[in-house]
């Protein structure tokens, strides 16, 4: 019987001796390739802290003690071990999330999935635990990408304030984050790998001098009270410990007795330590370790035994991108790119290869990146920032006060913007075109399809005076939506065949062709429809508010929160310019969305072209049913088809 289907819970492991564990490790392993495999998901991860994972389940009493996962990407060992081990649906809609969910397991508590973030969560629980007096124990797991991450050392100033406040940090280091850790604090720790640890030199040390007659404890009790400098010559630890943090490492993450001995020390003692393991991402399976770019960071659906997809398909959005910057870079000897420690899956690989002195990874630091962004714009090149939609939210404070307050010539380039579904809540890019609204001078592009992201990353790259945002989706970019004329700045997709037209459609971005959709079922409906690309959807191209006044009605649709996005945008500029057309904004509902995928989601929250057309057609009813046709201005009709 496989040892991994008798573990029912963490308490199951105590039983095990040492052999079966590592047994149980084995099993592990085979099993996360099988089902991810299957599913996709993220695989090097996991793999690489299968050990660790038994190591902190043994030593710690969860869910009592609560252990803290930084980004999360790394629990599915977690899960196993926590009476989760049906992963036959992992990351669809009812199965497991693909990262700690508190609606799945009581052992569960951080389920953000942005990086850096664990430490205070810990540090919190810890002074509750204190203020309640309950001896409960916090453990902290922190990948060293996300020591990167300024938010982590922020809470590592507050954490060794409090010399008697048990808290346990790990350190799983295994030198990357998506790819190769970067930065003075990957240095410093790939010091610390090569070297021996202070303490098991200072064990040696004691056993000699303490046989030693007379001078030997005296000797030993001079040289222990010389530790810093000692430290500082053996293992340059004296980082952590100049903050007030008893350092406990380098261990050796996938050394079982080791990891237990170091966190049995750890957990008896009365203040925070860090417990520095080193493991490695991929470990056990050929080839995720011959995956140089992110060692199956995530992955698809993939044969098992070679690692290769099993099904691929067309250019994606991220390499459309990846392909124009890359032009771009030949071009233009002043454009440079940022990313936070995500080069290859922000499509930047190509453009770091052909001009390595002219990308900046900053690490996963998205405040660092846009600040850092800003000088270089003051400095007279053009930096593009690209970077996942829900993690510029992060560096939201930065684009307001660093980048738009100086006028500073910036391009954001959002990937996986709108309903991404797959993982969860914490990765849908969803809010950027609302909080973005309130950034003054900021310019902000949707791309409908390949063509668009090419020109409107021109465009943006233009603008030397203010910040532009390019923002696209996740997946497979579909086929060429064409245009049949322009009004202002903005492109006309569909003409209504009439002189008197209803409903004036506004298409954001990738929905270009469910708008289209829409466009066809009100026409079957007897309701004629205009449909219109803002492209640049910030600020409200002016031709909104006269081309808004000839139709009955207007409907934004956008892959945005209903909330401050699009739709509420061309609202105000309609009410500004005194236009009162009854306006209906579609988009998404302002709650956290469960992981499903992106079509289940849409379906969801009525984000579909039948449930649009169904609720516009019962508008332009009850209007029917109210007003009397007084007829339309048809110029805006025929500026259209112009």
């Amino acid at each position: 019987m496989p040892l991994l289907t008798r573990i029912t819970g963490p308490r199951d492991l105590d039983r095990l001796s040492l052999e079966e564990l590592g047994r149980l490790a084995e099993e592990i392993r085979t099993f996360l390739v099988d089902a991810v495999s299957k599913t996709g998901g993220h695989l090097g991860p996991n793999l690489g802290v299968v050990e660790l994972t038994l190591a902190l389940h043994r030593v710690f009493d969860s869910p009592k003690d609560k252990v803290l996962w930084d980004t999360g990407h790394q629990s599915y060992v977690h899960k196993l071990l926590t009476g989760r081990q049906d992963f036959s649906r992992l990351k669809m809609k009812g199965g497991l999330s693909g990262y700690p969910s508190q609606a799945e397991s009581e052992h569960d508590v951080i389920e953000n999935s942005h990086a850096s973030t664990v430490l205070g969560w810990a540090d919190g629980i810890a002074k509750a635990n204190q203020v309640l007096d309950r001896d409960d124990h916090v453990v902290a797991v922190i990948g060293d990408g996300a020591l990167t991450g300024g938010m982590a050392w922020e809470a590592l100033n507050n954490i060794a304030a409090a010399k008697d406040r048990p808290l346990v940090i790990v350190v799983n280091d295994n030198e990357r984050s998506y790819a190769p850790t970067i930065g003075g604090l990957a240095n410093h720790l790939a010091t610390l790998r090569t070297t021996d640890g202070y303490e098991r030199f200072l064990a040696r040390t004691k056993e000699l001098l303490e046989r030693t007659p007379v001078v030997g404890r005296p000797l030993y009790d001079t040289l222990h009270g010389a530790k810093k400098g000692l430290k500082d010559f053996i293992a340059p630890q004296g980082m952590f410990e100049d903050l007030g943090l008893k350092y406990v490492g380098p261990i050796d993450g996938h050394d079982l007795e080791a990891l237990e001995s170091a966190l049995t020390r750890a957990k008896r003692f009365g203040g925070p330590v860090i417990v520095h393991c080193l493991t490695e991402k991929g470990r056990g399976y050929q080839p995720a370790l011959a995956d140089e770019a992110d060692r199956f960071h995530a992955v698809g659906k993939i044969h098992p035994d070679t690692g290769l997809p099993i099904s691929t398909s067309g250019a994606d959005w991220t390499s459309v991108f990846g392909d124009e910057m890359l032009e771009l870079g030949k071009e233009r000897e002043d454009v440079v790119a940022i990313t936070a420690a995500m080069l290859q899956p922000v499509g930047l690989d190509k453009f770091a290869k052909a001009f390595p002195d002219r990308v900046y990874d900053v690490g996963i630091a998205e405040q660092h990146g846009a600040v850092s962004a800003a000088g270089l714009a003051h400095g007279g090149v053009h930096p593009v920032f690209a970077v996942y939609a829900t993690f510029l939210n992060r560096a939201f404070d930065q684009v307001l006060m660093d980048v738009a307050l100086h006028k500073c010539g910036v391009t954001f380039v959002l990937d996986r913007a709108g309903v991404t579904g797959t993982d969860g809540a914490s990765h849908n890019g969803m809010w950027d075109m609302s909080i973005l609204q309130v950034v003054p001078g900021l310019r902000l592009a949707a791309p409908r399809d390949a063509e668009q992201v090419r020109a409107q990353l021109r465009e943006a790259v233009e603008v030397d005076d203010a910040p532009t945002v390019v923002r696209f989706s996740k997946g497979a970019v579909g086929p060429a939506v064409p245009a049949v004329g322009r009004v202002g700045g903005m492109d006309v997709l569909r003409t209504p065949g009439t002189d008197t037209p209803d409903v004036l459609l506004v298409s954001v971005g990738a929905l270009a062709p469910m708008c289209l959709e829409v466009a066809d079922l009100l026409n079957k409906q007897g309701i004629s429809t205009t449909v219109v690309d803002p492209r640049w959807v910030k600020p409200v191209d002016e031709a909104m508010a006269p081309l808004a006044e000839r139709h009955r009605v207007v409907v934004t649709v956008e892959d945005n929160s209903r909330v401050g996005g699009v739709g509420s945008a061309v609202a105000q500029a309609l009410r500004d310019a005194g236009v009162d057309v009854p306006l209906r904004d579609f988009g998404i509902p302002p709650r956290f969305l469960d992981h499903a995928s992106r079509a289940e989601v849409m379906a969801e929250i009525g984000l579909t072209a039948p449930d649009i057309a169904r609720q516009v057609t019962g508008l332009v009813a009850k209007l029917d049913g109210r007003y009397e046709r007084t007829g339309a201005d048809a110029d805006s009709v025929e500026a259209a088809r112009d």
